[in-house]
Parts: C-alpha cells; structure tokens; sequence
C-alpha cells in the first residue's frame, strides 16, 4: 500500500513533466500577445501576410502557437487552417502537393500545380492560415520554393496568411533576401529567446506543482537544474527531461527499498 502511494506520485510527477501543451506557458506572455494579435489582425481581418518566428529549440515557438491556436479555435472556424511539419515532407517541393490534398485540389505536376494553387488562393473563398513548422526544412537551390510561399500572400486578391517556424534568426535575411527589396512584402519577425534561469524555474514549478501531496523534487534541485540549462541553451524541453529523469531514478530506489523493508510483526 505504502509503495502504491508513493508510485502513485512519481507517475504524476512524471507525466506532468512530459513536454506537452500545457494550458497557459510560463515566460512567453509577450510573444503570446504577438501571435494572437497577428492572427486577429491578418486571418479575422482579412489582409493577407506572413509572420517568420525564429528561435532555438526548446523555446517555446510550436508550443505557443499550438496553444494559441487551441484558444482561438472558434474564432478560427470561418477559415480554413492547415498545419505541416515541413521535418515530415520527402523534399522541399513536396509542401505543394501536401497544401492542395489539404486544401481538397486535384493533384498535379509540376508548375501547374504551383498555378492551381495560386489560382485557389486568389479565388473567393475563407482565408487560408497555412502554418509551417520546421520551415529550414524547404531550403533549396535558389530557394524556389521559399520564395514562392512568402510572395503567395502579396499576390492581388490573396487570401494566404502564413507563419513559419523555424530554428535560424537569420533565415529571412540569408535565404530570402529578395523580399527586403519589397518591404510591404517581407515577413514579420517574432524571436523567441532562450528562456532563462527564472523562467525554467518557474515553468518546473508550476509543473510539478500540479501533484498532489509533498513536493516530489527539492526547490532547490529545480533551481539548479534551472540554472544549469539556461547556461547552457535555455531548452525548456531540456528541463523537463532532466526532472523527469531524476524522479525516474528516484523511483527506482524506493521501489527497491520499500520492497526490501520488512513487514510489520516479523512476518517474512
């Protein structure tokens, strides 16, 4: 009974810190208010656009627009959304056939399907929010295609508003530099920094904090897992693997002396 209790806890504690989608993210408020506030203007407003957010891994760039896109989901609903993981695609013009089967368009070859697509997206119709995780992903030889998806949203009569994630600050600047010839036509930039000490902190706490009963892990512990994996790349992915771990390996002990204590009354 004692050792179900105890298992109990360590199973909470290790679910909580799986990196899922949690219902409001720690340190990333700002970033958060960008991303509503480029929705609301660009897909319920009807103006075409892109946005690129850049950041390492681990700072919080698909978990903040997953959850945004949880929130605004009703809002959402008179258009049309389309989410690709580009790390998922076979090549980097394999993005177009994946858009037009999910845009329910016949399939083509070549640069006719780039025109039926460019044809669908100036047609009436809902705005499309088309959002591309792992956007470094389409680099290519002359970079064709990232090119062709951030000039879609300037074509006249464009419904396309676009987001692309990705790990590189610079991408915009290095791959695509014939947008920045037309301003009106660049991307907006959202950074997401590497979270630091504080915010690791806090984002374990509140983590764990959602178990019941004493806390599982010291605060001090928390603390210098914090420190050391904002010194290093401020991955919050990171964090939340490394508690895990250690309460894993917790778990282990106290399975092993619990079964080991002897029974009460000196039974064997």
């Amino acid at each position: 009974r004692l050792f179900r209790q105890e298992a109990t806890c360590y199973q909470q504690a290790k679910q909580v810190l799986h990196a899922a989608v949690p219902d409001q993210l720690q340190g990333r408020e700002r970033e958060t208010g960008i991303l509503r506030q480029f929705l609301q203007e660009h897909v319920l407003g009807r103006r075409p656009g892109s946005l690129y957010v850049s950041g390492a891994p681990g700072t919080g760039k698909t978990a903040c627009l997953s959850r945004v896109l949880l929130d605004c989901k009703d809002k959402l609903a008179g258009s049309k959304t389309v989410v690709l993981n580009c790390m998922a695609l076979g090549s980097s013009h394999s993005v177009f056939p994946a858009l037009a089967k999910h845009l329910g368009l016949p399939v083509a070859t070549g640069r006719e399907r780039v025109r039926s697509l460019e044809k669908h997206l100036t047609a009436q119709g809902p705005m499309v929010l088309l959002v591309l995780d792992e956007l470094d992903q389409l680099e290519s030889k002359g970079q064709d295609v990232l090119y062709t998806l951030f000039e879609w949203p300037q074509l006249p009569n464009s419904r396309l508003v676009l987001v692309g994630l990705a790990n590189a600050l610079d991408l915009t600047d290095r791959s695509l530099a014939r947008l920045q010839a037309h301003p009106a036509g660049s991307p907006q930039l959202l950074h997401f920094p590497p979270y630091t000490k504080e915010q690791l902190t806090r984002i374990l706490q509140e983590r764990l904090g959602q178990v019941a009963g004493d806390p599982v892990v010291d605060s001090a512990a928390l603390q210098f897992c914090a420190r050391k994996v904002s010194a290093v790349s401020g991955d919050a992915r990171k964090a939340l693997d490394v508690c895990r771990r250690a309460v894993e390996v917790v778990e282990l002990e106290v399975r092993g002396q619990t079964l080991l204590k002897p029974l009460p009354g000196g039974e064997s």
